[in-house]
């Protein structure tokens, strides 16, 4: 565990995991920040979900950015007081891109994949995609206040 300070001062814990571009290395990924987000005491909603942010964009880069020998890396950032969370989830596969779907619009129901970012969307407050040099991309995602039901 890699430990930083936020801006105001206030304490933020952050891990960094290097995992395999394979099944096994999303499903790890998600079990790893549940176990790390309730070490640090994250309350219930936000761990649920950060579980299944996690599991969606871990299962992307495996899907979609994985490179031959290369392995993904996630990154938690938890602000326990503020109950903020950023979610990084970097791959070697900076060309491909994500691209969020139209909300207005309503998935192709015959279509077994496609509904991942919408996902993210949804319990997310924001998601975006940098590049992460030297060729490869990072998705975060922040999550804060809890969803409305």
């Amino acid at each position: 565990m890699n430990h930083a300070t936020s801006p105001v001062g206030a304490p933020v814990g952050t891990s960094t995991q290097l995992l395999s571009s394979t099944r096994r290395g999303a499903r790890l990924a998600r079990l790893l920040a549940v176990t790390e987000l309730r070490s640090r005491g994250a309350s219930q909603d936000l761990t649920e979900r950060a579980e299944l942010v996690v599991a969606e964009l871990a299962a992307n880069t495996v899907l979609h950015g994985r490179a031959p020998g290369r392995c993904f890396r996630l990154t938690l950032a938890l602000d326990p007081a503020a109950d903020r969370l950023r979610i990084e989830v970097s791959d070697a596969r900076g060309d491909l891109r994500p691209l969020s779907r139209p909300t207005d619009t309503a998935p192709d129901p015959l279509l077994t994949g496609g509904r991942g970012l919408t996902l993210v969307t949804a319990l997310a407050d924001h998601w975006d995609c940098v590049p992460y040099p030297p060729s490869g991309k990072t998705v975060r995602a922040v999550l804060t206040t809890p969803v409305e039901v």
